[in-house]
């Protein structure tokens, strides 16, 4: 019949091919234009959100460990919802995201938790239930004090992101681990793991500023299941990932005692791998969260040099290494705003480019949902006039978000770490009127 066609219809291949595109993309067409809806939506209901930066002044006295901060991820931060497909295309609506931050603005270290205004009194009250001690106060937002970065400006600026090395469902060093090899010891001479990085920000000099920005939302992130050919969430990725880890150390063997055609499973795995699978089935147990780490480092022209930048920028890389396991993961460092060779911007315009844009997502507290230029990831050619650096999504488990960011206890002493002095109490109810 084709044949037959063909023969009585004198079509050339390019005739062909002009109708087989007229047929074709209308189907491409329509799903771009559906995401480009998606996105405006996004955008318009994202602009209606507002905002308020608390912070957190911290006692003088905490004896919790890290373990309270679960509870207040849990109880505050985690909102689980399924959104219909009205709610979240034709409206917009998105996921709700929070920003935990750490600034130390010339070496005065500041604790800070960025909400929507409609949860502020969840997040003061889950803080206050664990740490009554604590004094919440809503703050101007400390990222405008510094103008927008510029190529002959009075500020330097270094930033970058940070990502796993290794699957998400491995684990990085928490302070569980670290609490089991002191257990039994007194809270002034327990080890925890952000004391390094407050001691750091506490010695920076006037003039200096770093900014830690931890983004976080219920975990939505899908995963390609090679099991089921399926798309699945975190829970089912960490068991499909951790069936292949100990594949090659499983051994299947026939027996009689399970009927016909039953088999037995012995898995005997390496010294080195079970903890790693210990702490990956603790992990299974806690509320996973999508995550997103940037770090921002500043400095004053005026008052600092040039060669005291440098070696700022390079310390700061290294504030997350107490946090690495290389059995089983660590925190690397993408999306840093810099080029390793000087011929890869010989003009120095993408450079600047990608520091503003830093500095713009920093303030904006962009990460699951960029601008849409910044949406996708360039070719290697195209990114050098257009640099993109699309922000990675990672997961965390609560047990690993309390390690990076939670309260120092006594054993941090850094004199430039602001606490409250005397204890916060409520007046009595009997006082005359």
């Amino acid at each position: 019949m084709i044949q037959e066609f063909l023969s009585t219809h004198s079509f050339n291949l390019i005739q062909i091919l002009i109708v087989a595109v007229g047929y074709i993309m209308p189907i491409p067409l329509a799903f771009i234009a559906f995401h480009l809806w998606h996105h405006y939506r996004q955008e318009r209901f994202i602009m209606g959100i507002k905002w308020v930066l608390l912070e957190i002044q911290i006692p003088r006295e905490v004896i919790k460990s890290p373990a309270a901060m679960e509870l207040i991820f849990s109880n505050a931060f985690y909102h689980q919802s399924n959104k219909g497909f009205w709610e979240q295309f034709m409206i917009g609506a998105p996921w709700m995201w929070f920003s935990l931050e750490i600034a130390s603005i010339d070496g005065r270290v500041h604790f800070y938790v960025r909400t929507p205004t409609r949860i502020r009194d969840l997040v003061e009250t889950q803080i206050y239930a664990q740490y009554p001690q604590a004094k919440v106060v809503e703050t101007d937002d400390y990222v405008w004090d510094v103008p927008q970065y510029k190529k002959n400006g009075n500020w330097n600026m270094w930033g970058c992101e940070f990502t796993k090395m290794k699957d998400d469902a491995q684990p990085i060093k928490t302070y569980r681990q670290l609490e089991d090899m002191k257990s039994g010891v007194k809270e002034e001479f327990r080890v925890d793991p952000i004391t390094p990085v407050i001691e750091y920000l506490g010695s920076i000099s006037k003039g200096q500023q770093i900014w830690i920005q931890i983004i976080i939302r219920q975990s939505i992130k899908k995963y390609h299941s090679h099991t089921t050919g399926k798309h699945v969430g975190f829970t089912e990725h960490a068991e499909d990932h951790m069936k292949d880890m100990l594949k090659p150390f499983t051994k299947f063997s026939e027996s009689g005692g399970l009927g016909e055609g039953g088999s037995v499973m012995e898995v005997r795995a390496p010294g080195f791998l079970d903890p790693v699978i210990k702490q990956m089935v603790n992990i299974l147990q806690q509320v996973p969260f999508d995550c997103g780490i940037r770090l921002v480092a500043l400095s004053d022209k005026r008052l600092i040099s040039d060669e005291k930048f440098n070696n700022l920028r390079r310390d700061v890389r290294l504030l997350f290494r107490q946090y690495a396991q290389p059995y089983s993961n660590e925190l690397t460092r993408i999306n840093s705003t810099q080029f390793d060779a000087p011929w890869s911007d010989p003009t120095g315009l993408a450079l600047t480019k990608i520091k503003k844009r830093m500095l713009d997502f920093y303030r904006m507290r962009v990460f699951f949902h960029p601008p849409l230029q910044y949406g996708f990831k360039y070719p290697a050619l195209l990114s050098i006039f257009f640099p993109s650096g699309k922000p990675e999504i990672f997961v965390l488990s609560t047990e690993e978000l309390a390690t990076i960011f939670h309260f120092p206890g006594m054993v941090s002493e850094t004199p430039s770490f602001k606490r409250i002095e005397s204890k916060i109490a409520k007046p009595p109810s009997n006082l005359p009127l």
